[in-house]
């Protein structure tokens, strides 16, 4: 089978497999209880199944399996192989923590420390970050300060897609764009690896989208959000960043994995800053996000959706142009467009609601 057979299967893969299993989630989640309560800081109105992110970890993982048994990772060098481990594994830990938090509700102080075990191991093979790209210099080696950034890449991220999953299916569609990015640079980066795993991110996270968009049948919960957003991270780091380093591609390459996945992080930061700046825990909950302050504009629920959707394609498609994805600027010029008309319509939503 061919390299690019490969990435369309695992795709189709955990594509279907979502589509087929989520039901039944939703299904078993009914029948024992496992739901997510109305409350001030939520939008939904009745109880919500919270266990999606069970069908997107099966399907990702079904994928990859499969991938595996016919020979998809064949031929990797062994510090490869490590690293693909290490996301793989590292992604079932982190939504095992998710899953138990959604059954369980643990503390953030348990919660983090076990993402910071998981991500330091996943460090100790391989997956780590050693070098840093700053504007018009050359690649700087971190040395020991590889460790504390990996971990906070990787913690960070996970928590930023699970912070962002504050509207049906606005993680699942963040997420699902940002590993269709992910999937084409990294093709172009050469890593079939990475693009593999970031293919089956896709498939499972646009096949939960037919249940979670507005109105959402079911949610992912924190084991689906903390699953997707260390797999992405994950990917990033062995898929852009190591390769950029050893290869000597351009050094803006290594600013690729924040641009891809720029609007979380953006939006993770700056409630942070907020938080903290008004004396306040970055852990306590509040509507300072991006999406809460478009709902609080007047901006419907849907549209708000959509533009986080454009803008996550408009960054992305900046990065497949400076990635020299084939088209790639002609992706940027669609996305510009794109998110241009849809600006126009949330600030025309906005006045009719003023």
């Amino acid at each position: 089978m061919s390299g690019d057979l490969y990435h369309l299967v695992a795709f189709l893969i955990s594509h279907v497999v979502v589509l087929w299993s989520t039901p039944l989630v939703k299904t078993v989640g009914l029948k024992s209880g496992y739901v997510d309560q109305p409350g001030d800081r939520k939008v939904h109105q009745q109880p919500m199944v919270r266990l999606g992110g069970v069908s997107i970890f099966l399907g990702t993982l079904t994928a990859l399996l499969i991938i595996w048994w016919l020979g998809g990772f064949k031929g990797l060098p062994p510090n490869r192989e490590w690293e693909v481990w290490g996301v793989t594994v590292g992604g079932l830990a982190f939504f095992l923590i998710g899953l138990a938090d959604d059954l369980y509700n643990l503390s953030p102080l348990s919660r983090l420390a076990m993402q910071v075990v998981v991500a330091s191991l996943a460090w100790v093979v391989g997956v780590k970050i050693d070098f840093l790209s700053v504007p018009f210099f050359e690649l700087i080696h971190i040395g020991w300060l590889s460790l504390p950034i990996t971990v906070l890449w990787l913690v960070g991220m996970a928590n930023a897609i699970n912070w962002i999953d504050g509207l049906d299916g606005l993680a699942a569609g963040v997420a699902g764009i940002s590993s269709v990015v992910l999937f084409m640079v990294t093709l172009v980066m050469h890593q079939p690896a990475a693009a593999i795993i970031a293919a089956a991110m896709a498939g499972g996270a646009l096949g939960f989208l037919r249940y979670n968009f507005n109105p959402a049948q079911i949610f992912m919960g924190d084991g689906g959000a903390y699953f997707m957003g260390f797999t992405l991270a994950g990917v990033a780091v062995i898929g852009l960043v190591k390769t950029t380093a050893v290869t000597t591609i351009a050094v803006t390459a290594v600013l690729l994995p924040y641009l891809i996945l720029a609007v979380p992080i953006l939006d993770m930061s700056s409630v942070i800053i907020s938080r903290i700046s008004q004396g306040k825990s970055p852990f306590l909950a509040d509507k300072r996000h991006l999406h809460h302050r478009l709902l609080k504009a007047g901006i419907s629920h849907r549209l708000t959706v959509l533009f986080i959707y454009a803008l996550t394609f408009w960054v992305g498609s900046l990065a497949l142009g400076f990635s020299n994805v084939p088209s790639g600027w002609g992706f940027a010029i669609v996305a510009t467009l794109l998110l241009g008309y849809v600006s126009w319509q949330v600030r025309r939503n906005s006045r009719l609601g003023e």
